[in-house]
């Protein structure tokens, strides 16, 4: 669990089978969790349908992508919209996703399943931005990406975090999420055995030397963790927002 009063951006780094897309799915439910419950924004939604998730604020940018290949960079982002009425909102919105990404804006009428690798992560990332989560999760941004679109993915995620959106993020490169947030944790089998803000982590030798099959999470704004939270089965997402322009505001009293 992770407790916050600011703005928050959570970011994480699992190994393989390590349980971090299975994670993600059940927030989002994709996937029944086994036990425990999810609550978000003080609602339980464990048994919330998944087409549901989204309208409650939750939007998933998946491993793997995950864009329709038959429909036009276009079409997908306005498939993130479909929650949505508002066409003016949306215009905006758009605007703004291009604004991240101006190769979107280049290939508007191009097919999705014809983009290369780092496009189509652009395009997912984007097509979650268009339903204007509360919560944003990003499952692997960087895997197998040219360390220069790597760069470009992780720019925008910083400015999505700056502009106020919370965001889970899981991610293979544990140097490069701690460089990109400010609170993180490392878990092994289960325990968390480090837990601090991500420069006193990026400057522990310990960081590096974690064996296979742990977990590295790090945070945006995340206040004291004990490891006793964070092996509880539970998962609570808080959210309090305030009124303003762009991004909704990130979560506060957040517990992940």
């Amino acid at each position: 669990m992770i407790h916050s009063r600011a703005r928050v951006g959570y970011s994480a780094k699992f190994s393989v089978s390590a349980g971090k897309t299975s994670t993600l799915k059940a927030i989002s439910r994709v996937l029944d969790a086994v036990g425990g419950d999810v609550h978000f924004c003080g609602e339980k939604i464990s048994k919330t349908a998944p087409h549901d998730i989204i309208r409650k604020g939750i939007a998933l940018v998946p491993e793997g992508r995950g864009v329709f290949p038959r429909l036009t960079v276009l079409e997908n982002l306005h498939m993130g919209a479909f929650i949505r009425d508002a066409a003016v909102d949306v215009e905006k919105d758009l605007k703004m996703v291009y604004g991240y990404f101006p190769r979107l804006k280049e290939r508007e009428s191009q097919l999705a399943g014809t983009l290369s690798g780092g496009e189509q992560q652009m395009l997912a990332i984007g097509r979650a931005l268009m339903s204007r989560p509360k919560m944003l999760l990003l499952d692997e941004p960087s895997m197998g990406l040219a360390p220069i679109m790597v760069q470009k993915i992780f720019e925008v995620v910083r400015a999505v975090a700056a502009d106020g959106m919370t965001i889970l993020l899981i991610e293979q490169n544990a140097r490069l999420a701690l460089q990109s947030s400010q609170r993180g944790y490392v878990m092994e089998s289960g325990e968390i055995t480090l837990n601090g803000e991500s420069a006193m982590l990026l400057d522990d030798p310990a960081t590096d030397s974690v064996p296979p099959g742990t977990l590295r999470a790090v945070g945006y704004g995340a206040s004291a963790i004990t490891p006793e939270l964070l092996t509880e089965a539970s998962v609570r997402l808080g959210c309090e927002f305030s009124g303003g322009s762009g991004m909704p505001e990130a979560s506060r009293n957040a517990v992940f």
